[in-house]
């Protein structure tokens, strides 16, 4: 049941009606039908391992009420690893178990081992990834005594399993939603409309850019040997923009249905590609992901080994900036290994690691240099910096989408090669012309919301009324219109 399906079409306003109307203003029984639903959503969209979703579960709000309840710091610990192994011992076996046998295999044959091993078919759980890891900061709250555990186990199921975000995010905190499920919730028209117009939104990058440019990607990536560098530019291109507008299309889908339902979920998006650098990028993109490396691998790595470190200087380095390089490299190394068992996402992982390392090194000298020449909110040197962060990014998602390293290495090769200089040409290329033309609306349509929840929050707001619904309608008929062919969100994978 995908968020651009019709059966979600279906299923969506039923619950709507079922939670504003039968269950209005009984906190209770709202939660009640928010858990079957969402129990009812993941079920059609993967029943398979409906049941590992539900151990995942019992599993986090057990041991959470077990760790709040411990009476010795040992006995707290030990149910705090428990938890954490089991979680990540699933997560590892569904999602890395063939790539590390393999890598294993590969590395005995290296040095001139053969063995027999072979790797098992395994079956992906659709959103392991998200709600693992909202279950391990929850874990990891308890354990800190950040907060209190929940007692009701239906709210607790909704925080884990809300269906806008179980699938692919954003992945949110206990201290964000807990709160708001354990609150009275009243129907409110202003922040239900607000929903619509962020559902529609990104309905129209989903549909429109994102379906249709996934057509293109795929066949010049899956060919990419048969096509000049100007083509595989364009594909590079491409797929820079479908990964954004599909996976923040996502966002801005789970975000507004959400919103319907009286519950805030966390931004996860925030015009990433009108980044200045590439530290800007990271806290613009995958937010709730950023954030969430951010506070439970790099500040706690950072802080251990600046308790190691005691002198001010290591290797003629300031040791704030060595315990910086540490600590960002361990954690984009996770990052990049989080979204697949594949060297390409490990290396693109390392790629913006060292990029963050460079940035972090170059601020202060480029921030004085931009004040002695006058430089400091100058509009075209944000314009040139914009664009080289954006170029930058570009090559690294070509990393990211690539098959393999060898497949990325004669990818980047052939676009530096004289074919950059002949006519692109594709199979179905004059399709994309109208396409090309919406994205270059939706870009601007990106900058002038760039500071809003999302783009066309505020746009027509205080427009006359038959103008207003003129913008939704017109947004709606291109839906409809330049609708591509169905594609999964690329994130589901993750």
């Amino acid at each position: 049941m995908l968020f651009n399906s019709i059966s979600f079409a279906i299923f969506l306003p039923i619950v709507f009606l079922l939670y504003w109307f039968i269950a209005n203003g009984n906190l209770k029984l709202q939660n009640i039908l928010l858990l079957l639903s969402s129990y009812f959503f993941y079920a059609c969209c993967d029943w398979r391992f409906f049941f590992l979703l539900i151990f995942s579960i019992f599993l986090n709000y057990l041991i959470g009420l077990r760790i709040y309840k411990s009476v010795t710091q040992n006995n707290k610990i030990f149910w705090f690893w428990l938890c954490i192994c089991i979680n990540l011992g699933i997560l590892c076996f569904f999602k890395y178990f063939n790539f590390f046998i393999s890598s294993f295999v590969d590395g005995l044959t290296l040095i001139g081992i053969h063995t027999n091993f072979t790797t098992i078919k395994i079956l992906l759980p659709i959103g392991i990834s998200f709600y693992t890891f909202i279950g391990l900061s929850y874990i990891i709250d308890v354990f800190k005594n950040r907060i209190i555990p929940e007692k009701s186990f239906v709210v607790y199921s909704v925080f884990t399993s809300f269906f806008p975000l179980i699938l692919a995010g954003p992945i949110e905190r206990a201290t964000h939603l807990l709160p708001q499920l354990n609150k009275k919730r009243e129907f409110d028209y202003s922040k239900a409309v607000d929903g619509l117009r962020q559902i529609l939104w990104g309905l129209f990058k989903k549909i429109v850019i994102a379906d249709n440019f996934a057509e293109y990607t795929n066949t010049i990536f899956n060919n990419s040997s048969e096509y000049s560098g100007s083509t595989l530019v364009i594909g590079a291109l491409f797929f820079t923009f479908q990964i954004y507008c599909d996976f923040s299309g996502y966002s801005d889908i789970a975000i507004g249905t959400s919103r319907l339902f009286g519950i805030d979920l966390l931004r996860n998006f925030a015009s990433p590609y009108f980044s200045k650098n590439i530290g800007e990028f990271w806290k613009r993109w995958h937010i709730s992901l950023s954030f969430w490396f951010r506070d439970y691998v790099f500040l706690p790595l950072a802080y251990s080994i600046s308790g190691k470190i005691k002198a001010n200087q290591f290797c003629l380095i300031r040791t704030e900036f060595v315990i910086y390089v540490v600590a960002i490299s361990i954690t984009f190394l996770l990052t990049g290994l989080w979204h697949g068992a594949n060297y390409t996402f490990i290396i693109w992982g390392v790629m913006h690691a060292l990029l963050l390392i460079v940035n972090k090194a170059t601020l202060r000298p480029k921030k004085k240099l931009y004040s002695r020449l006058g430089f400091i909110n100058n509009s075209f040197v944000s314009f040139i910096e914009i664009i080289t962060t954006f170029i930058i990014i570009v090559f690294s998602w070509i990393i990211f989408r690539s098959d393999n390293l060898t497949q990325a290495v004669h990818y980047i090769r052939q676009i530096f090669s004289n074919s950059l200089f002949t006519m692109p040409h594709f199979s179905g290329i004059g399709k994309t012309i109208p396409i090309i033309f919406l994205t270059v609306i939706f870009i601007l349509a990106e900058w002038i919301g760039r500071d809003d929840q999302f783009a066309i929050q505020r746009l027509g707001i205080k427009w006359r009324r038959p103008f207003k619904y003129a913008l939704y309608y017109s947004i709606i008929f291109i839906i409809i219109w330049f609708g591509g062919k169905e594609q999964d969100f690329i994130y589901f994978q993750f």
